[in-house]
């Protein structure tokens, strides 16, 4: 199906020309791009897949982005991607299309605004609607379909009741909150373990950071929304709960160099923490980090239980 311009423009009157033309070029990106067919070993489910619809949600969809010069914060492009079947939603078939996107963002500078997606299955929407998970409700509700194959209509919502939603978001936070807490202090025995030398137990600490930092992240998206991408990226992560709570766009400063060094080294935790002997981190810089997550974990503390207390 090809791109209706003028029908995306027309939807998308809301925010500057600009924007209009950078989220066409967006959609383009991606049809053009994922092409399941041609990555290796690719079953035949996988080689059937194919993008269903693109759906703009998030700040730019209701028109309240926030672009902060001062705290560094500035609003993403969220966008729900959903395929025609489980194997194409998988994160590992994305990867292609992730790098096109930063390469188009940070070297061709042809992209101003970052893109952070997430991709679901149609079966997997549609049930989710049913059951009432507000998170995707209130993308039905308030987002914007960029593009669509015809025919593929979004299921009627249900409803959870108050009960239901309550019990389900104080079990995430209960579950989340812990296990962020008990990560960092596995992080901070690593380190002092470590004696401060780059070894085994500092690249254990750097990673149990990171586990600290994404368990917190989806304690947030969990209790608030009853959802949470399967994710370990922490940029993306960043995001989602950046939109979710704006408050926490200063835990991480972006107006230092070093700063913003620290968040990717615990960013490449994840993979390289573990498996990768050239990674390296100081104390000092771990410690920075750590700190930085007790702020984290304390806000959303605070943001849950407040919620918690409305539900």
């Amino acid at each position: 199906m090809l791109i209706d311009e003028n029908a995306l423009e027309e939807r998308l009157r809301h925010l500057p020309p600009r924007r209009r033309r950078e989220l066409a070029y967006v959609v383009k990106l991606l049809l053009e791009n994922f092409q399941p067919a041609k990555l290796p070993q690719a079953s035949q489910a996988l080689r059937r897949g194919r993008i269903l619809k693109i759906i703009l949600f998030g700040s730019y969809a209701r028109g309240k982005q926030v672009i902060d010069r001062k705290s560094g914060y500035n609003s993403d492009y969220d966008l729900l991607i959903i395929v025609n079947n489980k194997e194409a939603a998988a994160p590992e078939n994305w990867y292609h299309v992730e790098g096109v996107l930063l390469r188009e963002e940070l070297v061709l500078k042809r992209i101003n605004v970052p893109v952070e997606f997430i991709v679901h299955s149609y079966y997997d929407v549609n049930a989710q609607l049913k059951i009432g998970r507000p998170f995707f409700l209130d993308i039905l509700r308030d987002g914007m379909t960029l593009y669509a194959e015809p025919g593929y209509r979004l299921a009627t919502p249900g409803n959870m009741t108050e009960k239901q939603q309550y019990e389900e978001a104080q079990k995430y936070f209960n579950e989340y909150y812990g296990t962020s807490l008990w990560r960092l202090e596995l992080a901070k025995i690593s380190l002092r373990q470590s004696k401060g030398v780059m070894g085994t137990a500092m690249r254990i600490a750097a990673f149990e950071a990171h586990q600290a930092t994404e368990s917190i992240y989806h304690c947030l998206l969990l209790t608030l929304t009853l959802y949470s991408p399967k994710l370990h990226n922490l940029r993306k992560l960043r995001s989602m709960t950046n939109a979710l709570a704006p408050e926490l766009a200063t835990v991480w400063p972006q107006d230092k160099r070093a700063y913003k060094r620290c968040f990717e080294l615990l960013r490449r935790a994840y993979v390289e923490g573990r498996y990768s002997p050239h990674y390296k981190i100081t104390a000092l810089q771990l410690q920075w980090l750590f700190s930085r997550i007790e702020t984290l974990q304390e806000r959303v503390r605070q943001i849950c239980e407040a919620h918690l207390q409305k539900v």
